[in-house]
C-alpha cells in the first residue's frame, strides 16, 4: 500500500482522552507490516448501538453480518484495517463467526451483542487468528486512549480524526465524541467510510436514529473525494453512558446541533484528507427548484475531473463548471445562471460576464479553499458539497494500492 504525502489540512492539534464507559484495545495484527491495525472496544454494560450503513449493491461481509445479527444492543466493537473481508463469499461471514464467538467467550456476551466493520484492500480473505490471538492480550490495565483507536483504524488515512465536544442539558456536564476514518473511495450513500459516535448519556435507538437522519444529509453525505461509494462504509452511533437526561423538545435540539457540529467536523476531516489532496473544493447551488436539485448539480460540480483537476492547476476554468451543472440533465435555464469563484464573478445572463477581473481570479485560484458559488436564480432551496481536486498524487496512491 503506497503511503501518500501529509495532507496540507492536518490539524496542528488532535484533541485526546480516555472516555469512560468503555476500555479501547488496539493492536498491531498482521494487516499492516508494522502499524495499530486493529480496534476492540468493550463497553461496561450492554448499550444502545444504531447503525446505518452504504447502499452498495456490493457491501462487505462485516455489513452483511451486522445486519443479519445485531438488534440495537452492543457489548462489544471490532474493526479491522488493511483488509475490507469484501466480496468474500460465505468464507468472510465464517471468518467473522469465529473472531466474534472466540470474542463472546472472552467477555461473556451474546453473538448479537458485538459489531463488527472492516476496511483496506478488497476481495482478500484472511486467518481469524489474525485477530483471535490478540484477544489474549485485552486486559483493563494496557487500554488505550481514543487518539489511539483513531489510528488503528486507518489506511491511507494521512492523519487519524476524532472531534470531541461538550454539552451541558439541564446543568448536566457530559461528552459527545467520535472517530472516523476516510481517504478514498469516499462519495457516501447513506452511511459513510467507517465512522463511530458515542454519546455520555441515556439515549434510545429511535432518539439516536433521529439525530443521525436529521444530521447525515449536510454532512458524511455531502462530501466527495472521487466518486466512488465504498463496499464497507458504516456508521455508528453509542449510547455509553447510563446518565438519564430529559431529552425533551429543547434539549433534544441542543443534542442534535451538537451532534451537528461533531458530524461536520468529522466529515470535514475526511474530505480534508482526501488522497492527494492539494485544494479543497466547496461547492454553493444556491436558488434551486428543490433540495434535491441543488444536491445533484453540486455534487456534479465536485465530482467533475475536469473541474478538479482545473481546481488543481489554478485555473478558473468557468466553462468546465457550466457543463458540470448541463451534464445532470436537470431542467434549468441557462440564461439564468450566475457562477463565482469565491466572490468572483465569472459568468451571468448566459455567457462571461463583462465584470469578471481576470487579475482578481488569478490571485484567488492560489487559495487552499476554493469556492464555488452557482446561483440557479430558479427558486428558494439550496445545498453544499464540500470535494477535492485531483492530483497525480492521488493517480500514484491508487496506481498501486495492493502493494
Amino acid at each position: 500500500m503506497v503511503n501518500k504525502m501529509i495532507s496540507i489540512f492536518k490539524p496542528k492539534k488532535i484533541k485526546d482522552f480516555n472516555p469512560t464507559g468503555l476500555n479501547i484495545y488496539t493492536f498491531n495484527a498482521g494487516f499492516k507490516k508494522k502499524d495499530k491495525d486493529l480496534l476492540v472496544i468493550i463497553f461496561d454494560k450492554i448499550i444502545n448501538v444504531c447503525c446505518v450503513y452504504s447502499k452498495t449493491s456490493t457491501p462487505s461481509a462485516p455489513i452483511i453480518w451486522d445486519k443479519k445479527n445485531n438488534l440495537g444492543k452492543a457489548k462489544a466493537l471490532i474493526v479491522n484495517a488493511g483488509n475490507a473481508n469484501a466480496h468474500t463469499g460465505k468464507d468472510g461471514l465464517k471468518i467473522i463467526d469465529m473472531y466474534v464467538k472466540a470474542l463472546t467467550k472472552k467477555i461473556s456476551c451474546k453473538i448479537n451483542e458485538v459489531l463488527v466493520s472492516s476496511t483496506g484492500v478488497i476481495g482478500q480473505k484472511f486467518n481469524p487468528n489474525l485477530i483471535i490471538n490478540k484477544f489474549e492480550k485485552i486486559n483493563p490495565k494496557n487500554k488505550n486512549s481514543l487518539l489511539e483507536s483513531a489510528r488503528a483504524i486507518m489506511t491511507t488515512d494521512t492523519f487519524p480524526k476524532v472531534s470531541i465536544k461538550n454539552i451541558n442539558l439541564d446543568n448536566q456536564l457530559f461528552k459527545i465524541y467520535g472517530i472516523a476514518k476516510g481517504s478514498g473511495m469516499i462519495q457516501p450513500n447513506m452511511g459513510t467510510m467507517l465512522v463511530y459516535i458515542f454519546i455520555e448519556c441515556k439515549v434510545s435507538k429511535q432518539f439516536m436514529l433521529r439525530l443521525l437522519k436529521n444530521n447525515l444529509d449536510n454532512t458524511f453525505n455531502s462530501i466527495t473525494v472521487d466518486s466512488d461509494t465504498s463496499t464497507s462504509d458504516t456508521l455508528m452511533m453509542f449510547s455509553v453512558s447510563n446518565k438519564i437526561i430529559n431529552l425533551n423538545k429543547k434539549n433534544f435540539q441542543i443534542l442534535n446541533y451538537k451532534i451537528y457540529e461533531l458530524m461536520h467536523d468529522l466529515s470535514l476531516q475526511v474530505i480534508k484528507d482526501g488522497e492527494g489532496i492539494s485544494k479543497l473544493i466547496k461547492v454553493n447551488v444556491l436558488n434551486a427548484i428543490s433540495k434535491k436539485q441543488a444536491k445533484k448539480i453540486a455534487f456534479s460540480i465536485a465530482n467533475s475531473p475536469l473541474v478538479k483537476t482545473a481546481v488543481a492547476g489554478e485555473d478558473a476554468n468557468w466553462g468546465r463548471v457550466i457543463m458540470a451543472i448541463g451534464k445532470t440533465e436537470e431542467n434549468i435555464n441557462q440564461n439564468k445562471i450566475k457562477v463565482f469563484f469565491g466572490n468572483n464573478i465569472v459568468c451571468e445572463n448566459g455567457s462571461i460576464s463583462k465584470k469578471i477581473n481576470v487579475r482578481k481570479l488569478d490571485n484567488y485560484m492560489k487559495n487552499k479553499t476554493i469556492e464555488i458559488n452557482v446561483k440557479l436564480n430558479l427558486g428558494k432551496f439550496y445545498h453544499t458539497v464540500y470535494g477535492n481536486d485531483l492530483t497525480l498524487e492521488y493517480l500514484k496512491i491508487n496506481a498501486d494500492y495492493r502493494s
